[in-house]
């Protein structure tokens, strides 16, 4: 059966072209149908179970009738039956092998799978802040073998990434057998592709916390320090993350960044997906198809007992959230079986193997024997109370938070002292925290500056408390921990809110009705591309995709010598070939594209208005005598002269002695309780050097300045 030339016969032109681009085919003028036809057929690496994904359910059907195969049912069904008719039947075998799976639909082709420890080094030139050129390492991953397959319009192939730079900012405490924790700011996407280079199969234990698709934006109340907020003028809510996305974009934001996460995972790992009733189907479907359904352990029900019934109609309350245990290897898997006490002792059978069955034991005189029992054995439902308002030792007021006698009971069945653990979401940290009180190591990772603050405000206090105490025989404090930044990622307040910063920085005029570009200014059509990262050939295929080559031939009739289109890009770093790259996509029309990049050009934009201050060395003091963090002020409604006390708008103070220019190494850490204000005033070592001040404000953002010991 000849499978191929049906597939294309059937499928739309503009399906043609997202092929040729997907496949990266050289193709002369991509408004002929017949020469995409032709460059896809002959196109070896263009395999029929590829292409069939690119169909929709009615054209997969043309196909079936076209071949005479059976044409009733899904898309999936239909597939799987065209395949098995063009292809000769396995040889039978007492257990499929999930090598001969087919491939996930609308996947690139196979490439060579790296090695475990080698990156394949690509000499692909980008720039850098600098203006310089630096290689950037490229990664590869296994084609993805599980069964079954999610589907949803629009699937990218996610074969590869590339290495993400990282700067290290702060450092607090001290390595431990080498090892210091870390924690990162930034697009986990990218954390992960930077940590790819070092902990590619050393990850111990992934636990995450992912977005819900709730439909909600969730918020955090900043109120000023010292006083109990009296009206809207000294308290307002603060948007901390969204969690709105469409079923597509979710999908795929999940399914690049759960890939990533097998990579990382060592032979022995596991990763426990914490979700809800939103999405739990869709995110087990990816995860068997990322992991293989062989190596799903349990689905696990963690009942809230003590939270407020939904008071909804027309439903049963919902009192519970579902967590995914897939491991990388079910046979290498570490596990600890877990027990707990009972409320009051019971009697049980006492039960022994003979022969390898479990039966009832027996006395002498024949007798079934008993014990009483005050512990039992801890299954898959999990009857753990959630955080309340009231908590006063936990509860850090930030969105979505976990208790910790959550994640300690995973922490504690999957990992064992001195293993590392991974969070790509961090939130307010409870991973890391618990993974220092247990002795584990930790990496943590997430998108929000004020997810940063708090976590490490958190971890300061646990690790001065652990200094008080002792783990116990196995176990040591891993109690140091770094923060890096990833890619440049501080150029914008608040990364979610990107677009629509420098929309309004760069004056651009919003194109509310284009689904192409994202406004336009001086006559140039705008396309924002992805910011927080170098945008690559890649990031152009959607905008390739929207080209409009009927108004661009008639542009072209009626002014031949003069571009169809002017374009501006504009981006974060980029491939020094990009502009090129689009105008070659565009031939036999001629473009006239601008690469306006953020990193090279930030310095004629204000994306914020930066905080002040006013630091000074008195008497052997430093002495902040101001402070003012505009932003914060500004959502307060507050003029400078109205603060009674600067000190009322700090989170807290941090102090480097002895600054290297760099990193922020603080000896002094003024992280003061909910209600309590910063000291503002510090005795100076008599070996100070140059001293570095991080003065952090209730939004998270902070101001950093210099001085020298005798100014």
């Amino acid at each position: 059966m000849r499978l191929k030339p049906n597939i294309i016969a059937v499928a739309s032109t503009s399906t043609l072209r997202q092929i040729v681009d997907d496949y990266e085919l050289s193709v002369e003028d991509k408004r002929k149908r017949q020469a995409l036809a032709d460059v896809i057929s002959s196109a070896r690496r263009c395999k029929p179970e590829e292409l069939l994904g690119y169909l929709d359910e009615s054209e997969v059907k043309q196909v079936c009738e076209a071949v005479g195969v059976e044409s009733r049912g899904r898309k999936n069904a239909l597939i799987a039956r065209l395949l098995e008719a063009a292809s000769p039947a396995p040889p039978p075998a007492t257990q499929p092998s999930r090598t001969i799976q087919p491939r996930i639909l609308n996947q690139l082709p196979t490439r060579r799978p790296m090695s475990d420890t080698k990156p394949t080094q690509e000499n692909l030139q980008l720039t850098t802040p600098d203006g310089g050129t630096t290689n950037v390492e490229k990664y590869e991953f296994e084609p993805i073998k599980g069964y079954p397959m999610l589907n949803w319009r629009g699937k990218r192939p996610f074969t590869s990434t590339q290495y993400y730079p990282a700067q290290l900012k702060e450092v607090h405490g001290e390595e431990v057998d080498g090892w210091r924790n870390k924690i990162f700011w930034g697009d986990n996407l990218q954390v992960m592709s930077h940590l790819l280079k070092t902990y590619r199969g050393k990850v111990d234990l992934v636990y995450i916390d992912p977005p819900f698709d709730s439909k909600a934006d969730y918020k955090k109340t900043i109120e000023l320090k010292g006083r109990q907020a009296e009206s809207s003028s000294t308290s307002f809510e603060e948007k901390q993350y969204g969690d709105i996305w469409t079923n597509d974009e979710y999908l795929q934001f999940m399914f690049e960044r759960l890939v990533l996460l097998r990579e990382l995972l060592s032979e022995t790992g596991s990763i426990y997906l914490h979700c809800d009733w939103n999405k739990s189907h869709h995110l087990r479907c990816l995860l068997d198809e990322i992991f293989g359904p062989s190596n799903f352990r349990n689905e696990l029900y963690w009942y809230y007992y003590n939270k407020m019934p939904d008071s909804r109609k027309g439903m049963f309350p919902r009192a519970t959230d579902t967590i995914l245990w897939y491991a990388k290897d079910k046979s290498k898997a570490l596990f600890n079986p877990l027990t707990e006490k009972r409320d009051k002792p019971v009697k049980q059978l006492v039960r022994k193997k003979v022969d390898g069955k479990m039966i009832n034991a027996r006395d002498g005189d024949g007798n079934v024997m008993y014990q009483m029992s005050d512990t039992r054995v801890i299954d898959n439902v999990w009857r753990l109370s959630m955080l309340q308002p009231a908590d006063k030792t936990e509860n850090l007021l930030y969105p979505t938070q976990k208790p910790e006698h959550l994640i300690e009971r995973i922490l504690l069945a999957s990992s064992k002292p001195g293993d590392l653990v991974f969070d790509c979401f961090m939130g307010s940290g409870t991973t890391q925290a618990v993974a220092m009180k247990l002795g584990r190591k930790f990496i943590g990772a997430d998108i929000n500056l004020g997810a940063i603050q708090t976590t490490a405000k958190r971890l300061i206090g646990v690790a001065e408390d652990l200094r008080q105490k002792s783990l116990g025989v196995d176990a040591k404090p891993f109690t140091g921990f770094e923060i890096y930044n990833v890619n440049h990622y501080d150029v914008f307040r608040n990364p979610v809110q990107a677009k629509e910063l420098l929309i309004e920085a760069m004056e651009v005029q919003k194109l509310e009705f284009s689904t192409v570009f994202d406004g336009e200014k001086d006559g140039r059509m705008v396309k924002i591309m992805p910011v927080n990262r170098i945008a690559t050939r890649a990031d152009l295929n959607e905008l390739i995709a929207g080209f409009d080559y009927k108004a661009w031939e008639r542009k072209q009739n009626e002014s031949p010598n003069r571009p169809v289109e002017k374009i501006a890009l504009v981006c974060m770093g980029h491939e020094p070939t990009l502009r090129a790259e689009l105008e070659l996509a565009a031939k036999p029309f001629k473009i006239d594209v601008e690469v306006v990049d953020i990193l090279r050009d930030k310095a004629d934009l204000e994306f914020k208005r930066d905080s002040q201050a006013k630091v000074s060395v008195k008497k052997g003091e430093l002495v902040i005598e101001k402070f003012y963090p505009m932003n914060l002020l500004q959502k307060l409604s507050l003029q400078k002269e109205a603060v009674e006390d600067w000190k009322e708008l700090a989170e807290s103070v941090l102090i480097d002695w002895n600054y290297d220019g760099a990193v922020l190494q603080p000896a002094v850490v003024d992280i003061p309780g909910k209600n309590e204000m910063v000291k503002g005033a510090y005795k100076v070592p008599g070996d100070a050097g140059t001293i570095r001040v991080k003065i952090t404000d209730l939004l998270s953002e902070s101001w950093e300045g210099s001085v020298a010991n005798g100014d």
